[in-house]
């Protein structure tokens, strides 16, 4: 995530402070160096609690995706939501890195999609599903040939489908904890919440993506006194 996502996906106030502050800007940027809730993390010792259920209500919609240079980013039109307990979190997109990005128990994973949503009230919320190397990647099967080959924007394809619930592990089970943007600015206030079983990406899929893009994900950052739940 970075600050174009902050920039279409923020609440007015932030975006209009960005734009026309650079000295907040740049007191944002500092928190890559000085935060103390960064993402992604390696999860270790969590909590295991009590926590509500995820009810994914994602919907198919007309395939919308862009090379943006760094990733393949897949837009979701407005209908498909993540209910947690009370909280209903609109699904704006999805998107790839390489490695995973978050580890559990040290495990470090290939690759990792990120399905970013925002709260009515503005709220930010990241779902990582991880990828661990072996079988063919059926919606990644999907996706690959449909990422275009030169980075730009949007590209609509009205004979193909985005379904964010193929990329979903058949296990709900998840982490969560509080953290933050994973580029600059580096923003915090974002809840993270990673799927405990991982899907698998094949050997090709994983040579295909890194003919088109780089590593794109940041290390893993300090705890630095969190606490990571762990759901039944």
């Amino acid at each position: 995530m970075n600050l174009t996502l902050l920039l279409r996906t923020g609440s007015a106030p932030v975006i209009w402070a960005l734009l026309f502050s650079p000295q907040l800007l740049r007191a944002e940027s500092s928190l890559c160096q000085t935060g103390r809730k960064q993402s992604p993390v390696d999860i270790v010792a969590p909590v295991r609690q009590e926590m509500a259920a995820l009810d994914f209500q994602y919907r198919q919609s007309p395939l919308r995706i862009a090379n943006d240079g760094h990733t393949a980013r897949v837009r979701i039109a407005k209908g498909s939501r993540l209910l947690i307990g009370k909280e209903s979190y609109t699904l704006q997109q999805f998107h790839f890195h390489t490695p995973g990005g978050d580890r559990i128990a040290g495990e470090e994973f290939p690759m990792a999609a990120h399905l970013l949503h925002k709260s009515q009230s503005g709220q930010l919320l990241a779902l990582v599903v991880l990828f661990r190397q072996g079988a063919e990647n059926a919606a990644l099967a999907a996706l690959w040939p449909r990422i275009p080959a030169r980075a730009g924007g949007d590209h609509t394809m009205a004979d193909a489908k985005a379904d964010p619930a193929a990329l979903l592990p058949p296990g709900h089970a998840y982490y969560r904890y509080e953290g933050s943007l994973t580029a600059s600015p580096c923003t915090e206030g974002v809840t993270w919440l990673v799927m405990k079983q991982p899907l698998t990406v094949s050997t090709e899929q994983l040579a295909y993506w890194r003919t088109r893009f780089a590593d794109n994900i940041r290390a893993p950052q300090k705890l630095q006194g969190r606490v990571v739940q762990e759901s039944w």
